[in-house]
């Protein structure tokens, strides 16, 4: 019995040990991102695909997609989206991800339908909660200071 007990405390000291809070901890900075007790929060995840639309005048195309782009530097600078970006050529028809800081998915699919290349069809979309760092959206502040060019 001496030894289960023996066991049984050392689990335990080894077990509150791993919960110890991290000395560089900061508190106000964590609620400021809305982190967790892990440093983590909810985001949501958008893989944008190709739509169902086939607009076959080049110009309008064109149009269309400068807005998209306009519209994903309107939705970071009203600090909605935190993550945008292309993929490459592919077999599934993805197009792009997002990754808004959204309260839900009713509120991220609003703000997918401000992007004029989805009103029109060009591109559709799915959306996931995603589990990341809370500190994610501070990123931004640094990939302004690395852009030479716009899009």
């Amino acid at each position: 019995m001496n030894r289960f007990f023996c066991l049984l405390l050392a689990f335990s000291t080894f077990a509150a040990a791993a919960q110890t809070s991290k000395s560089d901890y900061n508190k106000v900075l964590a609620d400021s991102l809305g982190a967790d007790e892990y440093g983590m929060k909810i985001y949501q995840f958008v893989i944008l695909k190709t739509g169902t639309a086939s607009i076959a005048n080049k110009d309008s195309v064109s149009q269309i997609f400068k807005g998209h782009m306009e519209n994903i530097n309107k939705l970071v600078k009203e600090n909605h989206l935190i993550v945008a970006g292309p993929f490459g050529k592919n077999d599934k028809q993805y197009r792009g991800l997002f990754i808004f800081k959204a309260k839900d998915k009713d509120q991220a699919e609003k703000l997918l339908l401000t992007d004029p290349a989805i009103k029109t069809g060009l591109l559709t979309y799915e959306i996931f909660d995603w589990y990341g760092s809370a500190a994610l959206p501070m990123y931004l502040h640094y990939s302004d200071k690395i852009t030479k060019t716009d899009f």
